[in-house]
């Protein structure tokens, strides 16, 4: 079986994306052949700093490597050191409508906050298709925010091999059961982000215990005292769901243990929980981020791996497409 997701090195990466994402990387890494992508031909959609995105992707590189991915079990790289992808994208927009593209939501949420829209940003889903795609590619550890776009990259295959053979495996996303949308610790009926979050609401992967403490502390909740899951309790929903991925435990069973605790000993106890799971990773990231000659090499190992297992997917892609090969 063949896994693969990509995650864009923009932002500090944050509780959500670990929860959502990083955690999953690791539990499937062991289910087969994997491929973890840095989507950095993805940042360019928006203004962006060259400098910045060069160095967010050594952070996340080294982030993926603390949060527990092994680079000779998986395959790690950077989007950009892979050609076929870049190729990948231009022949799938030949099988993808201009209206599919429109109903991106993400496109829409975007596209609204930006007083210059680029094509990249209307037309980055059918890379991602190929990014998915090109590995034959079984199953994707995705975010919940992910959906439509991983939809998108099925419809994208399906009408492929109906017009040229069959030439992709159809994926299917990996969803986690807890923690699929981990929200703003102030404003909890937003998502957590470190672009469009508030700061004290945001748990960044490296803040200092000292920092994770105050924002679990201040984390807003309602005017009540139950300790349980509900739409009418934004806050303390997303507070079990965090303790639920930090401890293992199942909501349920947090409802129980906390059912006569206090809010602010609710909060506390989430606090702790989350320090203890996240000191080891940023401790890792600083050994790695020491060592920058190191990232390098191993990022150019990744690369090599990631370019043999998708070449034989994009020539099967021209080959098919009735262009002349040389």
């Amino acid at each position: 079986m063949r896994v693969f997701s990509g995650i864009q090195p923009t932002g500090d990466k944050h509780l959500g994306n670990y929860i959502g994402g990083f955690r999953q990387y690791v539990a499937t890494q062991e289910q087969g052949e994997a491929f973890f992508c840095i989507v950095d031909l993805h940042s360019i959609t928006v203004d962006y700093d060259p400098r910045d995105l060069h160095d967010r992707t050594l952070d996340l590189y080294a982030m993926l490597i603390a949060t527990g991915l092994d680079p000779d079990r998986s395959t790690v790289y950077a989007q950009s050191h892979v050609q076929a992808h870049a190729e990948a994208s231009w022949l799938l927009s030949a099988v993808t409508s201009y209206g599919q593209l429109g109903r991106m939501t993400q496109f829409k949420d975007k596209s609204d906050q930006q007083e210059f829209v680029s094509a990249g940003l209307f037309t980055y889903p059918v890379l991602m298709a190929g990014d998915i795609l090109l590995y034959q590619t079984d199953i994707v550890p995705i975010g919940d925010d992910q959906r439509q776009h991983l939809e998108l990259a099925r419809d994208i295959a399906e009408r492929f091999n109906a017009r040229f053979g069959e030439t992709f495996v159809v994926p299917r996303g990996v969803y986690p059961e807890v923690g699929a949308r981990i929200m703003d610790l102030q404003e909890p009926a937003r998502k957590m982000s470190t672009t469009n979050g508030t700061p004290m609401g945001t748990v960044r992967l490296l803040d200092d215990d000292a920092k994770l403490m105050k924002k679990f502390k201040s984390a807003v909740t309602d005017s009540g005292r139950e300790i349980r899951r509900g739409d009418d309790k934004a806050g303390i929903s997303n507070l079990i769901d965090i303790l639920s991925a930090a401890s293992g435990k199942t909501p349920g069973e947090i409802e129980v243990e906390y059912e006569h605790a206090g809010y602010g000993d609710f909060k506390q106890a989430v606090g702790e929980a989350v320090v203890e799971l996240l000191r080891p990773i940023r401790e890792r990231y600083l050994e790695l981020r020491a060592d920058d000659g190191e990232l390098l090499r191993l990022l150019a190992h990744g690369a090599e791996k990631a370019r043999r297992a998708a070449a034989g997917t994009l020539e099967a892609m021209y080959e098919r497409m009735g262009f002349v090969r040389l």
